[in-house]
């Protein structure tokens, strides 16, 4: 495992991670040569890649603070070019490595003696898929993120339909209400048009890039972390695989000092922590108090992942810089799980039947409470406004009312009761894609239909065009008749006149 550091701005380097596996013989994926890119130095990014790396037998963390997090992706609309800057400066430190230019250019289109696939996390624009294109590779993506989000219509050909599904960067899991839908409507147009506009304006204005200089390719797989116990069911190509949860490995035994404070809390424990990207310490100092003081007067423990020494810390509490948050969860004294909803750490808890107090702060992770929230296994609320009485009123409601303990137990049964693991979904569709050549059948027709006619907007304008002919024929015919019967009787006038 690699760790580094990396800003959530356009300058970010990328991590590189190449699994090589070589072997001389033919395509069954527990020996195929398989070339890995990790795109994104981001711990739970890194866990779901690792977790597909370990399906397939191939023998990182970011530290923001709460400011700098709210700040730089408080408005939605701001997100969409900024992670396409963030995606082609992955691609510049990808593709300009001298590991990775010594390995395209030693394996060009034609070799025979290469790779078999590209597996790369697909992030926000088409330039990931260069390796795969030079090498003439099948191309699998792995997506860490339960939707493929604003780069759907490239990768799969389809747009999730706004009406029923919610945009990623919603606050709700179903668009239930007009207001909902509208708005949901509006980020997929704003978002897909600004992700687009960007994509074109960077590679047009920008010095030529080598990965520009190749039509992107389709993936032959998408590999998406979801589940449908913690995100609403929806439609989807053959060749997207859910595998929500890969990343959850055996539970290890607790350090002695941590499995102690666990043991030995007569009524449970609180586990809290805000994952591998905010750290703890940087929350405005208004709201640690109230958060601290409603959790000093609770009878449960509580286990809190902190990175700096806490003043006047209660007696009830243990920090640590990091805790084995997956070994914790499944721990059956552990009572409440305090998240800001990262996907990985949602399934983490849904694996393990914890409720969760939910303070989602960006991107999906208002949508990824939502989801548990109607699972009946989680209460969500903001944390720039929480106060001490409401933290605890919604603790005491999650710890003390079974309806939600009961639900998540429920949430575990349905998330475990699968007919293949992820990890068993993960070696199959690889090595089905194989042993098809890049199964090219699975990819939808959709992909090489024009945006206009993928919309039907060609069948709407005939459709408008003939109904505006045929009431145009219909305006006519009753016109010229309603003139005839017009002249004819004038001219029965005239006649009984002259009479």
């Amino acid at each position: 495992m690699m760790r580094t550091e990396m800003p959530l701005v356009s300058s970010a380097a990328a991590v590189m991670m190449f699994a090589l596996a070589v072997w001389p013989g033919p395509v069954p994926a527990g020996c195929a040569r398989i070339l890995a890119v990790e795109t994104v130095g981001g711990r739970s990014h890194w866990n779901f890649m690792s977790g597909i790396i370990r399906a397939l037998r191939f023998p990182v963390g970011v530290d923001m603070d709460l400011a700098g997090l709210l700040d730089h992706f408080s408005n939605p609309f701001w997100t969409y070019g900024a992670f396409v800057e963030m995606g082609r400066s992955q691609c510049d430190v990808i593709y300009g490595s001298d590991e990775m230019r010594k390995l395209l250019q030693d394996r060009p289109r034609s070799s025979t003696a290469g790779f078999d696939a590209v597996l790369i996390e697909s992030f926000w624009s088409e330039c990931m898929s260069y390796a795969a294109a030079r090498l003439g590779l099948p191309l699998i993506y792995v997506t860490p993120l339960p939707l493929i989000a604003f780069m759907e219509h490239a990768i799969t050909g389809h747009v999730s339909n706004p009406a029923a599904v919610s945009n990623l960067m919603t606050v709700h899991a179903v668009p239930e209400t007009f207001v909902e839908r509208l708005s949901n409507v509006a980020l997929l147009v704003c978002g897909s048009a600004l992700q687009r506009y960007k994509e074109i304006v960077l590679k047009y204005t920008e010095p030529p890039k080598e990965y520009d200089l190749l039509d992107p390719v389709p993936p032959s797989l998408v590999f998406v972390n979801r589940h449908f116990i913690s995100d609403a069911p929806s439609p989807v190509p053959r060749n997207v695989v859910d595998v929500g949860g890969i990343h959850l490995k055996v539970a290890k035994s607790l350090q002695k000092d941590v499995l102690e404070f666990i043991e030995q809390s007569p009524h449970g424990v609180i586990y809290f922590s805000f994952g591998s990207t905010v750290k703890m310490s940087t929350i405005p100092e208004s709201v640690k108090k109230a958060l601290i003081k409603a959790l000093a007067r609770v009878p449960q423990r509580v286990l809190l992942k902190y990175e700096d020494e806490m003043e006047d810390k209660p007696k009830n509490m243990m920090t640590k810089q990091w805790l084995p948050q997956r070994d914790i969860l499944l721990h059956p004294n552990v009572k409440l799980f305090i998240s800001h909803g990262g996907i990985s750490g949602l399934y983490e808890a849904v694996d393990a039947g914890v409720p969760v107090l939910g303070f989602p702060l960006v991107g999906d992770q208002p949508r990824n409470i939502d989801n548990l929230v109607n699972a009946g296994m989680a209460i969500s609320m903001d944390l720039l406004s929480v106060t001490e009485d409401s933290f605890l009123n919604n603790l005491l409601e999650l710890l003390n009312n079974q309806k939600y303990s009961e639900s998540a137990k429920n949430a575990m049964k349905i998330f475990k009761d699968r007919p293949m693991s992820p990890e068993s979904l993960v070696v199959y569709w690889t090595e089905y894609v194989l042993r098809h050549r890049g199964a090219p059948h699975l990819q939808s027709r959709a992909l090489n239909l024009p945006w206009y006619q993928y919309y039907l907007l060609d069948v709407i304008g005939f459709a408008i065009a003939f109904i505006s002919l045929v009431v145009f024929v219909i305006y006519n015919i009753f016109k010229y008749y309603a003139a005839y019967t017009k002249l004819l009787d004038r001219s029965r006038d005239v006649k009984t006149n002259i009479e």
